[in-house]
């Protein structure tokens, strides 16, 4: 008879804050247990921006289920992690997501942050702004 094994890292459940309730891969990982109602960020923006936003979390939640958790400084879009999310500014969103490969395109800044993650930063002022080619693929 063999010994159950450890789930994988994917199927470990979350850690929740007893704090917040935020969900996290690691327990007790430092955060800002703050939490704000979505409309809050935007309430001094043009209209243009929150469509925007919207259109951006649209097209993240292509990829499967997504959390939104606005925070005092920023927007997190969390799938089993907080992988994209947005800085609010009066006229555009810095939105920002991360991936396991590079898009190249003029408008993103690229980070690397190790061998297996690549942040991808850019302004959008419009919801046309994220049409980005190879996004779709």
């Amino acid at each position: 008879m063999t010994a159950p094994s450890d789930p994988s890292p994917a199927e470990r459940p979350l850690w929740t804050c007893p704090k917040c309730g935020h969900q996290f891969v690691t327990a007790n990982m430092w955060h800002s247990c703050t939490t704000i109602a979505l409309d809050d960020p935007f309430a001094r923006t043009t209209p243009i921006v929150r469509e925007a936003f919207d259109r951006y979390v649209e097209l993240i939640a292509r990829c499967g289920p997504v959390t939104v958790i606005a925070q005092k400084t920023r927007i997190v879009v969390m799938g089993r992690v907080r992988f994209a999310g947005a800085v609010v500014r009066r006229d555009r969103l810095v939105a920002n997501f991360a991936l396991t490969r590079r898009i190249n395109d003029p408008r993103l800044r690229l980070q690397v942050y190790n061998d297996r993650w690549i942040a991808h930063r850019f302004e959008v002022r419009d919801p046309a702004d994220l049409e980005i080619p190879e996004l779709g693929e």
